[in-house]
């Protein structure tokens, strides 16, 4: 009737020995001595997939696994958490800032390890092998400490690790007392005939399952970020002025960077602070704010049309200090500065020292294709290059439409030149052409910057799960490590009087205990025959 594997007989608990060997061993109290599942079956396709994923051991290398390939992904900054310049792809941004391995690690993507489908995958097997692992050796356990039988057979009691035989008569032995022995320290005491059991902290057999069911929570909490919705964690760069969509929300919230405030340390903050700014030439940044306005989009939005926007909040985002509203909370990563617009006078070549014909401003982002200064006078771009560059056949060519390397063709139209002048304008200064028989040029007046403010979108439905998993995997480690099972078998007969004993850990403290339950009675304390035996060993080797 016993299933193959079982160590001891699951109706009267007598031990199954198989050789002359297994006598002489203490029995395996691990799982009670009832057998696995997977020890049972393996024939069908499920068998098998649950011996494997059952096995300790492949456990131990999935979580090997995981947490390399996650401390390798954890050596640089994620995609999302970084602060990438419009002009810079992800690519090459890694390449430039970290060399070799920084492109490594962007080929192999670790840059977005946590939402990749093969980290994902690893995580899923992780938790497979944490559910039938526990599932495999619960059940079992549950149904042999449940209906645990108080009388045990002599074979069983004399191969549990504390032992000891007492020669006395029954008469001598009062059930009640020991009863109310053991319950003073608390175990739970039940008699039947001449046989008693004792036993507490049972609860702390559950310990590591209860890790495990934590553990699972925690996994299940991390695989729904791929929930559309859940988890939301976005990079949004913003130019001073501009108002964009905020990602992730669906076109329902917008953002603007009303302004983008730097603040630098001087010396008049503190006297301290001389050394390193004279270091540091003079620039040290103490903090920047984007000074944000929170809009939500109201009525419905025809696709192409612009939406009507009311006001929600402003604030100023710092550092550590973000803008929150529903489940949504914007932080500031970091900012950069652009070329924001140049300003020029036109004048005559001649005449230099004369009034300006007229002045311009040419917004690098948007620039207008002509420029009219009235009386017959305009400035026309011709050609404009934001990021200029030149590609493999020498021919210009913009890498981005970010004005990072500006370069612009003038063609200055006047009374006496109707067709047009020719002047470049490059982050070098003005060219004009080498047979230019130019009689207008344009000055240089100023250029203004324009403060580009970094932020990272972020929404995260899953950290109360995480925290729950958390929470109950902590708990599963207390009830493991501070708590201990252990159980006293007390068979008294005619002429003798029999204690066993067993705990799952701190075997001291087990003999300890029993020193104290037992003292004044005429009765042995159990011996750890395991130690005995090693001891016996050590003698017959010297």
């Amino acid at each position: 009737m016993n299933p193959i594997g079982t160590n001891f007989c699951e109706a009267c608990n007598r031990k199954l020995e198989n050789n002359e060997k297994d006598v002489r061993k203490l029995v395996d109290m691990r799982y009670e001595g009832a057998t696995r599942r997977s020890e049972i079956y393996n024939k069908s396709f499920i068998d098998k997939v649950w011996s494997f994923f059952s096995s300790v051991k492949v456990a131990i290398f999935l979580l090997s696994i995981t947490l390399v390939v996650s401390a390798i992904g954890s050596l640089l900054p994620q995609e999302t958490n970084t602060v990438i310049p419009f002009s810079t792809t992800v690519e090459q941004y890694y390449d430039d800032k970290y060399g070799v391995f920084g492109t490594v690690f962007y080929w192999l993507g670790f840059h977005h390890l946590y939402s990749a489908w093969w980290y994902i995958t690893l995580v899923f097997l992780v938790a497979t092998s944490l559910i039938i692992c526990s599932l495999d050796r619960f059940v079992p356990l549950y149904r042999a400490l449940k209906k645990q039988r108080v009388e045990r057979s002599d074979g069983f009691l004399k191969r549990q690790r504390f032992l000891s035989s007492t020669k006395i008569a029954s008469s001598k032995v009062e059930m009640s007392e020991l009863e109310e022995q053991f319950k003073k320290y608390n175990y739970k005491v039940r008699v039947k005939n001449q046989s008693l059991l004792a036993e507490k902290g049972r609860f702390s057999r559950w310990g590591p399952y209860i890790n495990h069911i934590g553990l699972i929570i925690f996994i299940a909490g991390c695989m729904l970020r791929l929930v559309p919705g859940i988890h939301i964690e976005k990079s949004l760069a913003v130019r001073e002025g501009d108002t964009v969509v905020i990602p992730g929300t669906d076109g329902e919230y917008y953002f603007k960077n009303k302004e983008f405030i730097v603040e630098m340390y001087n010396e008049q903050d503190n006297e301290a602070f001389a050394t390193a700014l004279e270091k540091s030439n003079g620039s040290i940044i103490k903090n920047y704010t984007t000074e944000a306005v929170l809009y939500k989009s109201v009525g419905e939005t025809i696709p192409g049309d612009t939406p009507e926007l009311e006001e929600v909040t402003e604030y100023s985002i710092m550092m550590n200090n973000p803008l929150k509203f529903d489940d949504y909370a914007i932080y500031q990563m970091g900012y950069d500065v652009q070329f924001g617009d140049i300003t020029f006078e036109l004048q005559k070549k001649m005449n230099s020292d004369e009034k300006p014909i007229g002045t311009i401003t040419i917004d690098l982002m948007n620039p207008e294709r002509t420029y009219d200064l009235g009386d017959g006078y305009e400035v026309v771009i011709e050609e404009y290059f934001p990021d200029f560059s030149l590609d493999e056949n020498e021919k210009p060519t913009s890498i981005s439409a970010n004005p990072n390397n500006p370069f612009i063709v003038f063609k200055i139209i006047s009374p006496e030149s109707p067709v047009g002048e020719t002047i470049y304008f490059t982050m070098l200064g003005l060219i004009e052409p080498d047979d230019s028989q130019n009689k207008y040029a344009l000055k240089y007046v100023q250029g203004g910057n324009n403060f580009i403010s970094y932020l990272l979108v972020k929404k995260d439905l899953m950290l109360p799960v995480l925290f729950v998993g958390g929470t109950i995997f902590i708990i599963g480690v207390i009830i493991g490590s501070f708590w201990y099972h252990r159980r006293v078998w007390i068979t008294v007969k005619e002429d003798e009087v029999i204690i066993a004993a067993h705990t799952n850990k701190n075997y001291f403290g087990l003999t300890r205990e029993l020193e104290k339950v037992l003292e004044g009675l005429p009765l042995s304390i159990p011996e750890d025959q395991l130690e005995d035996t090693k001891k016996k060993k050590l003698h017959m080797e010297d």
